[in-house]
């Protein structure tokens, strides 16, 4: 079961990007055993587990990692395993005799991914953040948005999500390669402002060409331009259109009743904001479903835009199960997908703790053992 199948991966638990980290590589096959600190009440805050799909796929375990003990424990599952991540700020798993020469010690083939906003060195190393802050210092947060009007938060995607989770599984998955062939395992620091920084390296390529202006709602892709836009429709709801070849823009005026008319070039970005204004008008006499039905078949690079809740729904999506049920809640399944090593979902979220002893017991303690550090609140 996918292309991970046979490695095993420490995951020391933690909030947004670690998890979602954790996640992947679940969902490629890998054995991830989640390290959680022992708490009473619910997880996270989850009405149920089921509900923290962040958290599906691994095997659960609840540790004190102040404790000695605890420390102690961890360090024999690392041992067993080819990789770690932690979100922790820097300096804390060395302080917690969890870093990764503390690591290295029990296992020198073990890849030790980190995973931080700032970075494990720079002026901000030790500063708190979030994904909010992390993508305003690479200049991404800036591009998104309506002139004149401040900054459009793009949820928490392109800084946790996008310039974190993926990073630090790249760099996971490509450190354990090395290992494979040096034997020796290494840092990977992750940080989302790098990573963030990767995501926009087309638009620095653009700025130096002169083709991007470093304003919002001034280029071809930041919604400035007609052909490349969200227009409301008549019952309230939206539609996205990105006609920008000319073979595709030229679909795009007939379908829309414009190929007669004399237009200005599509390029000419003085004429951007009256066609903006002219194809907002014609895209609200029309319902968004009607719409659907006209755009079928035609090359016009369209697609309704749809809430979370309707996006299972739509065919394409129920055609390729890019959305599953798990546990009765729905969430998106695994991604890439591969020929050979199908990929899947392991199992749904767990409680905290779930697999304490089943983990353990691996590790060769007795049942009595085991009681002995529940009964210490060492295992939760």
């Amino acid at each position: 079961m996918g292309p991970l199948e046979g490695i095993r991966i420490l995951e020391l638990g933690g909030i947004g990007p670690v998890p979602y980290a954790g996640l992947l590589l679940s969902d490629l096959g890998a054995d991830v055993i989640r390290i959680d600190r022992p708490r009473p009440g619910p997880l996270g805050g989850w009405s149920k587990p089921s509900h923290d799909v962040l958290a599906r796929g691994r095997r659960r375990l609840s540790i004190d990692l102040k404790d000695a003990r605890g420390r102690e424990l961890v360090l024999q599952i690392a041992a067993t395993c080819d990789g770690l991540i932690e979100g922790f700020r820097p300096g804390v798993a060395e302080r917690l005799g969890l870093g990764p020469e503390d690591c290295k010690q029990v296992n020198e083939k073990l890849v030790y991914g980190r995973m931080t906003g700032w970075g494990q060195d720079g002026p901000l190393a030790q500063s708190v953040g979030h994904d909010v802050n992390y993508i305003s210092l690479t200049g991404a947060l800036h591009a998104i948005g309506n002139k004149g009007q401040p900054p459009t938060i793009p949820l928490n995607v392109a800084g946790d999500f996008g310039g974190g989770s993926l990073f630090l599984a790249l760099g996971v998955v490509s450190a354990l390669l090395e290992a494979q062939r040096s034997g020796r395992g290494q840092v990977v620091d992750a940080a989302m402002v790098d990573g963030c920084s990767s995501l926009i390296a087309f638009m620095h390529g653009a700025i130096g060409s002169g083709f991007w202006v470093d304003d919002r709602e001034s280029n071809m892709l930041d919604g400035a331009a007609h052909f490349y836009n969200v227009y409301e429709t008549k019952d309230g709801k939206y539609v996205s259109i990105g006609a920008i070849e000319p073979q595709f823009y030229a679909e795009f005026l007939a379908v829309t009743g414009m190929a007669e008319e004399q237009l200005p070039d599509q390029h000419d970005k003085s004429a951007w904001p009256e066609l903006r204004e002219r194809f907002a008008v014609i895209f609200k006499r029309k319902t968004r479903k009607e719409w659907e039905v006209i755009m079928d078949g035609h090359d016009v690079c369209f697609a309704p835009v749809l809430c979370a809740t309707e996006a299972p729904g739509h065919p394409h999506n129920v055609a390729r199960e890019t959305f599953v049920e798990v546990d009765g809640v729905v969430q998106p399944g695994p991604a890439p997908r591969f020929e050979r090593t199908t990929t899947e979902i392991q199992f749904g979220p767990q409680p905290e703790g779930a697999h304490s002893d089943e983990i353990l017991s691996e590790l060769g303690l007795a049942a009595d053992e085991v009681a002995q550090l529940r009964e210490n609140g060492i295992v939760g």
